[in-house]
């Protein structure tokens, strides 16, 4: 089934409240493919390797190792269906239909392993509460693909201003990715000097801040974000480590603040979508609180930043 949503909404509506329980399941079912890449693939460097990227047309893996076959997964959100694609031709499909996550993941690993694709994976679930294990859970079932439309087609806008904001910047930086776990579409850039992370941390999260960095990206929306209660779509920016004063540096557009509970700064995604150039807002939010993060942090910004040469970005 393929539903169309108007050129006109490139930054159409989303209300957490209509496809919360389609966004709890589609989240549930990108971690059993991420959970199948993050088997397969090497390590890169802040967990890179287990991002997803997006297309024109939804969310891929990007290219998977599996012994001498390299595959695929992308979830085509026009069309509404899972497709594997091996480099010797092969091609499964799974259509995107209301199911549960248990008939999901049980599908998926068993075309996996009609392709001769041999992969186990933790079947329990990483960044949510109250997690219930992927091969059993009957209740997580539901899938309106209009609100899936949305959310990607609000995606595929944020990267656009990303890739903006990305281009002036000469260090290390993240490309434009999804990570499966958190449900978000994030951008990182880096100060070049390593960070301390608490002792109490999990593993995953020590590696993935490993160096002092800025972070930036879109967030639809569910019931906890970094364990705290918030929901609706944002933007979100924040520093690790946190130089004193970020927390009050000034913000643009005037809608942002800062989160105290979530240690970020928030920009609501109505308070974009309304604005009068929404693409101008969204790359105000992300430059002001990056030169927060940098200048406050001491980043070396004559050597990191750079002008774009003439004519090669807008």
């Amino acid at each position: 089934m393929t539903v169309t949503v108007p050129a006109t909404l490139a930054w159409p509506a989303l209300p957490f409240g209509a496809w919360r329980e389609t966004q709890a399941t589609l989240h549930l079912w990108t971690q059993v493919v991420g959970k199948v890449k993050l088997e397969l693939s090497p390590f890169l460097n802040e967990w890179w390797n287990v991002a997803f990227a997006l297309t024109p047309r939804g969310l891929t893996t990007g290219t998977i190792p599996a012994g001498d076959t390299m595959f695929a997964v992308d979830f085509d959100f026009v069309d509404h269906t899972l497709f594997i694609r091996t480099s010797d031709g092969r091609t499964r499909s799974m259509p995107l239909i209301p199911r549960s996550v248990a008939a999901f993941y049980a599908e998926f690993l068993a075309t996996l392993r009609g392709l001769n694709i041999a992969v186990a994976i933790n079947p329990l679930p990483v960044e949510i509460p109250d997690p219930i294990s992927c091969e059993v859970d009957t209740e997580h079932d539901a899938y309106d693909p209009e609100p899936v439309v949305r959310f990607w087609r609000i995606m595929l806008q944020t990267e656009q201003v990303l890739q903006r904001f990305r281009s002036s910047f000469a260090g290390k930086s993240s490309p434009i990715h999804f990570f499966w776990g958190s449900f978000d579409l994030s951008h990182t850039r880096f100060s070049g000097r390593p960070a301390s992370q608490p002792a109490d941390w999990p593993r995953f999260l020590r590696i993935a801040e490993e160096q002092e960095n800025y972070a930036c990206g879109f967030w639809p929306g569910n019931a906890t974000m970094s364990g705290v209660e918030f929901g609706g779509p944002a933007f979100y920016a924040y520093c690790f480590p946190a130089p004193a004063g970020f927390a009050e540096a000034a913000a643009r557009p005037a809608a942002a603040y800062f989160d105290q509970n979530l240690g970020e700064f928030i920009l609501r995604y109505d308070d974009v979508r309304r604005a009068a150039d929404p693409e101008q807002a969204l790359l105000d939010f992300f430059r002001s609180t990056y030169e927060a993060a940098a200048t406050l942090g001491g980043w070396d910004r004559q050597a990191l930043e750079r002008t774009p040469p003439e004519g090669a970005s807008r």
